[in-house]
């Protein structure tokens, strides 16, 4: 039964690849034609693989609104709380998870650190949008016409000396964010507050949300608080594996790598 789930299954990733003929399916699988035919028939009932017109198969349409459901019923929050709470732990700082959302980025997840000092976050809010790592992250991965209007439509208000004051200068922090893959705020809404953050991509590489570790200067340092670059990526990585599905969710939370002089700035 498990060989002949496994012959099925690895029809669709051949019909991903363009239509093909009983014949082509046959000899990819190593099976006589007889057996392809019986698991495209299949395929066929349950609308995973079409049969046109000039006899050659392609994937069927409920195979497509069979992912499209899964991915509108993915919850990111869900999937990526147990690594934030883990990252937490490891390093005691307070951890965001925000996405973008209409012309807005919003957080939608919280932990705060261990430390008496609060940072003014609130989940279900939006964030500075022109500092915050995280909404650097989400707009650096727009598409460009996209990334261009939505800077020249911004506000630049200048919360500390460090802020981004206008959109040239925001177009060419997002063109450095999306080279590098990873975005800072260092003291740019709040002189006192540093942040280091990363994406979390879905299965076409697309961003789907952000995340970041935050930390006031009189706790850590901008310099102390970059060191842990790599441990956020890792963590990013991690949740971003389980949301596509490209892995397996892991057992305990990631560890950290060993530092690499590209991961820092």
């Amino acid at each position: 039964m498990s060989q002949t789930v496994d012959r099925a299954l690895s029809i669709l990733p051949l019909l991903a690849q363009g239509p093909a003929d009983l014949g082509q399916v046959a000899e990819r699988l190593g099976v006589h034609k007889s057996t392809a035919l019986r698991l495209l028939r299949t395929l066929h009932e349950h609308g995973l693989v079409f049969r046109q017109q000039d006899h050659r198969y392609r994937l069927g349409a409920r195979l497509f609104a069979l992912a499209q459901e899964a991915v509108e019923n993915l919850d990111v929050r869900e999937i990526a709380h147990p690594h934030l709470v883990a990252l937490n732990e490891k390093t005691g700082h307070t951890v965001h998870l925000a996405v973008y959302e209409e012309g807005e980025v919003l957080y939608i997840d919280k932990v705060e650190s261990r430390y008496p000092v609060r940072m003014y976050s609130r989940i279900g809010k939006p964030v500075a949008i022109t500092v915050a790592a995280v909404a650097k992250l989400l707009l650096a991965d727009l598409p460009e016409p996209e990334r261009t209007a939505l800077a020249h439509k911004l506000d630049y208000p200048m919360y500390t000396p460090r802020s981004i004051p206008n959109a040239a200068a925001f177009l060419r922090e997002l063109a450095t964010v999306r080279e590098q893959g990873w975005a800072t705020d260092l003291g740019g809404h709040e002189e006192s507050i540093n942040c280091v953050g990363a994406p979390i991509r879905g299965a076409d590489g697309r961003a789907v949300a952000a995340m970041s570790v935050s930390a006031p200067n009189v706790v850590v340092t901008a310099e102390e608080l970059l060191t842990l670059l790599p441990l956020v990526r890792c963590t990013a990585d991690a949740i971003s594996r389980e949301y596509s599905g490209a892995g397996a969710p892991s057992e305990r939370p990631p560890g950290e790598p060993s530092p690499k002089k590209k991961d820092l700035p």
